[in-house]
């Protein structure tokens, strides 16, 4: 008659240490010749395949730079997966549209701190306040009342584009408060 002993594992308390029954978990490492680094990036070996390699972030993104996602397919076929692969991701392109993503006061994205500073502004700025911000510098080194003059012009470019990235998101606002409102 054989004889049956115990495990440390039976019961409560636990007899032994908390993981010390565990083994060492397996790193896949990054399939690049060469590299030991991690690969936790699944990239695909091929077109409508579900092969993949596995690479670590650098290498992930070198494969990806020169990567046709529609290779093979017709015309329907890659307009079609385009579509599925932008349901699939919409909840991202929503947490950059509310603008979730970018660092900021929590009312306004970085890019939209850096145009306040171009103009001037506090944060706390309403449009209006943005609007009569750029006209007033605007008017100064506008190219017609400036000709020739660079540092006028780059100036110029420079208070242009920050009205256009508040403009953008005045407008983001304005529509993002209409469609939830109705």
């Amino acid at each position: 008659m054989s004889r049956h002993t115990r495990s440390n594992d039976w019961g409560f308390p636990r007899w032994r240490g908390y993981g010390g029954g565990r083994d060492a978990k397996p790193i896949r490492m990054c399939d690049r010749s060469g590299c030991d680094q991690p690969g936790n990036c699944p990239a695909p070996k091929s077109p409508n395949t579900p092969d993949r390699w596995y690479f670590c972030p650098a290498h992930a993104a070198e494969y990806n730079a020169g990567w046709n996602y529609f290779e093979g397919l017709d015309k329907e076929e890659a307009a079609a997966r385009e579509r599925a692969e932008n349901t699939e991701s919409s909840g991202y392109r929503q947490a950059t549209w509310a603008e979730w993503g970018g660092s900021g006061d929590g009312t306004r994205s970085r890019d939209e701190m850096r145009a306040l500073e171009v103009l001037e502004l506090d944060s706390d700025a309403d449009f209006e306040a943005v609007r009569k911000a750029w006209r007033t510098r605007a008017k100064l080194v506008h190219p017609d009342v400036r000709p020739g003059d660079a540092e006028a012009a780059n100036e110029f470019q420079r208070l242009q584009l920050a009205y256009e990235v508040l403009r953008a998101a005045e407008e983001r606002r304005s529509w993002k408060g209409y469609s939830s409102g109705a």
